[in-house]
């Protein structure tokens, strides 16, 4: 064992921590000094969603010591930032084991520290605390969820006065001051009862209000009577607000995933509640086909993504991944700006650099900017922020099922997309395209006018300290030997965005890629393709994108032109893991 995760170790068993932390690190010296040396061997860092980790005991696990000493050096910088003002944050947690928990341990702290608090009665979901921080002006907010990770995880966003997550340079110096943090008597943990304030309905009214200003088309819904929708929450926050939201908009053939609409930590019904993975939706599914449904919309545990599934031409329940409902809502939010009069060339959608190049071409065919950021929605926030009063933004999204419409909420918003994606089947399904055929065939035209994509993600799970240690080892090797063909074809060009730089290989030039450094690469072939590498940022992840397109044109036969991508992108992945 290192010396270092020897001194925190023994810093644990001398200071005056709990009995029981104590007694768990006993036992794994006995039983697993491998788990032990896991929970200690590094403290929790924020990454693109937060602090994100494990619960248990450790400064490596979600605990209410490593969320002490992160609310303790958050109370610092803010402190520091706003000497002259009265500080505010906003608090509010998912139904994740313990997030009640250490969202009260967060509002002692900051409240010790003289900062007024806001805090949630009760769960609430990411995007309604996004928008309660710029509701109730606060300088920050903190929103305690792992979002869609297993049930063992817990997590802590931080968003900053506009109701973004965390950018440069708040993110690294708010981890600079935690790290300051070195002792129990450095956190200030006694409770101020005066300076805390429960929040609840009426912060919800104001929130659904803007949400059901979003409407692009009231009458659609109204003549679309017969739209039938599953809804399930996955234990989590959607609950409190989905079905009210769907109500609100006119939509009243609601079926709830009754097993999965009681907010619950343990996930008794999935294995991970996660709505991009098919195991999560299968009650869905089945509900659906009892029902016979249109259109599933399922939200992780936190509400900020939204998975659905839609019935296909042979009339079976057909999930979409990220790119697919994001290509359908981008393509629906600008044809109904452009018929209403709302496009005066001075709009802008962003997305992030690894979804799908569709949305740019739909965008650029509009006449809309389309803005490419960095992987995390923190970065579709901060250009949101950058154009705020030269430039009107329509929405935003990411790959990974995380939508944004509007722009009164700076995260991810499932609650607002599930109402827009519903108004769009609502719209199609009043303008004709009836039963099977629904967003189904939306799908299959834009594909046919724009090009067909095909995107895939393969992810390779790296646990613990030596998985870190692979990632980066493999990192480098992609970034010094970068690969000279791919799926059978030279790879003509390499982004890497740890330097800023874009490499023209059969030019051998190189230009300067306009966004912040972060661990990413891309490499781009001479026929389209393009593979981007990254470690996630919340889960122990190296993430392999693949995008390969192939032009549709007219011809009907999709499946074919869809196998023909399929196995371009099974070439990419067994080049690129060699």
């Amino acid at each position: 064992m290192e010396t270092s995760v020897e001194q925190r170790i023994n810093t644990w068993l001398e200071e005056d921590y709990e009995p029981k932390f104590k007694d768990e690190i006993r036992r794994l010296q006995k039983e697993n000094p491998q788990e032990l040396t896991e929970a200690f061997y590094r403290t929790l860092e924020f990454g693109t969603g937060g602090l994100r980790g494990i619960m248990g005991v450790g400064t490596n696990r979600m605990n209410r010591y490593t969320v002490g000493f992160a609310t303790q050096g958050l109370a610092n910088y803010l402190l520091k930032c706003f000497k002259s003002q009265k500080i505010k944050v906003a608090i509010s947690h998912d139904s994740r084991l313990q997030s009640r928990e250490f969202a009260e341990i967060t509002a002692d702290i900051l409240s010790a520290n003289k900062i007024e608090v806001f805090l949630f009665e009760d769960l609430r979901p990411t995007p309604e605390l996004s928008f309660a921080v710029r509701h109730l002006q606060c300088q920050a907010g903190v929103m305690v969820t792992a979002s869609h990770n297993p049930r063992e995880y817990n997590g802590y966003k931080v968003y900053w006065g506009d109701g973004g997550q965390l950018v440069p340079p708040h993110d690294k110096n708010v981890i600079a001051e935690v790290n300051n943090i070195t002792t129990l008597k450095q956190v200030k943990w006694t409770r101020n009862e005066k300076l805390i304030h429960i929040i609840g309905e009426d912060v919800d009214k104001v929130y659904l209000d803007k949400i059901a200003a979003l409407t692009l088309n009231p009458a659609a819904i109204k003549k679309a009577k017969n739209l039938k929708i599953v809804y399930t929450p996955l234990h989590g926050t959607g609950i409190t607000m989905v079905p009210k939201a769907l109500n609100m908009y006119g939509f009243k053939d609601i079926y709830l995933v009754e097993e999965q609409a009681i907010p619950d930590g343990n996930f008794p019904t999935v294995k991970s509640p996660n709505p991009e993975e098919k195991s999560a939706l299968e009650l869905a599914l089945k509900k659906a086909d009892e029902v016979d449904a249109d259109l599933i919309l399922a939200t992780d545990p936190d509400a900020d993504r939204v998975g659905i599934a839609i019935r296909d031409a042979d009339g079976k329940m057909r999930l979409l991944n990220g790119n697919q409902t994001g290509t359908l809502l981008f393509h629906y939010m600008l044809s109904q700006w452009q018929h209403n009069g709302k496009l005066t060339g001075d709009q802008f959608v962003v997305k992030t650099i690894v979804t799908t190049d569709l949305i740019k071409d739909i965008a650029t065919d509009f006449n809309v900017e389309c803005k490419d950021v960095l992987t995390g929605f923190k970065y579709i926030a901060e250009a949101i922020l950058q154009n705020e009063g030269t430039k009107t933004f329509v929405c935003g999204g990411e790959e990974s099922y995380g939508y944004l419409i509007g722009d009164f909420v700076r995260d991810k918003d499932a609650v607002s997309a599930c109402c827009l994606i519903a108004e769009m089947a609502a719209f199609y399904l009043a303008n004709g395209k009836t039963g099977h055929k629904l967003l189904a065939q939306v799908l299959n035209d834009i594909y046919k006018k724009y090009g067909f994509y095909k995107e895939d993600l393969l992810s390779l799970t790296k646990t613990g300290k030596a998985g870190v240690e692979e990632i980066q080892a493999m990192m480098a090797n992609y970034r010094n030997h970068p690969p000279k063909k791919l799926g059978g074809q030279p790879v003509i060009m390499m982004k890497d965005y740890s330097v800023s730089k874009s490499f023209d290989f059969a030019n051998k030039t190189n230009t300067i890629i306009d966004l912040p450094t972060s661990n990413v690469l891309q490499f781009f072939t001479a026929d389209g393709s393009k593979v981007t590498v990254r470690p996630s940022g919340t889960e122990p992840k190296i993430k392999f994108y693949f995008s390969v397109v192939e032009n549709a044109g007219k011809r009907a036969n999709i499946d074919s032109i869809e196998e023909t991508l399929i196995a371009r992108i099974d070439k990419l992945k067994k080049d690129i893991a060699k």
